[in-house]
């Protein structure tokens, strides 16, 4: 079984700015169950992670995916909370900041090896509707982790991370040189 994965994009950290996740990659679950963080999301993973090998995932609140991020995106949970509590009291409508707290702290912290390869948990599997292939998505703070075909269910203004899934998709499941 292939594990590998490729991308199209980068992520770069500027000094005095946070990090950025840019570009699309995809990943075939390979053996032992492992998919492969494609290498500039690992980079800035990394990076943004203080030189640490660990992946923070979490269900998207609203899309049905998973996201993922570093260990640095926890410096700004508690700015993010203060913006949508204010929001929420601008706007007149509930905000319960406990449960939304809950919703950002609740992320797992997934090691990855040098390759890449990281061991999605049973549980984030099932949330994102993840199977054998995975499409990752820049989003600045934080890239998506997609099921293909969960992906093709969003809208028009997802049709450029469509054609390049699409792309992804042929070109990651091309036999292996001399199979047939």
């Amino acid at each position: 079984m292939c594990f590998g994965g490729f991308t199209l994009g980068f992520g770069v950290f500027v000094a005095g700015r946070p990090f950025s996740y840019r570009g699309q990659g995809f990943s075939l679950r390979g053996e032992k169950g492992r998919f492969v963080l494609p290498p500039a999301f690992r980079k800035v993973v990394r990076d943004s992670s203080h030189d640490t090998k660990v992946l923070c995932v979490a269900k998207h609140d609203r899309w049905d995916c998973l996201t993922g991020f570093g260990l640095s995106r926890m410096d700004e949970l508690e700015e993010q909370l203060d913006r949508e509590e204010e929001r929420s009291i601008r706007l007149g409508t509930d905000f319960d900041r406990d449960t939304r707290s809950a919703q950002l702290y609740g992320f797992m912290e997934v090691p990855f090896d040098d390759s890449g390869r990281f061991i999605m948990p049973e549980y984030l599997v099932e949330l994102g509707g993840l199977e054998e292939q995975v499409f990752f998505q820049g989003g600045g703070a934080f890239f998506t982790i997609w099921n293909p075909a969960k992906l093709m269910e969003m809208g028009d203004d997802w049709a450029a991370a469509k054609a390049a899934c699409k792309a992804m998709m042929a070109e990651g499941v091309k036999p292996k040189r001399g199979a047939k």
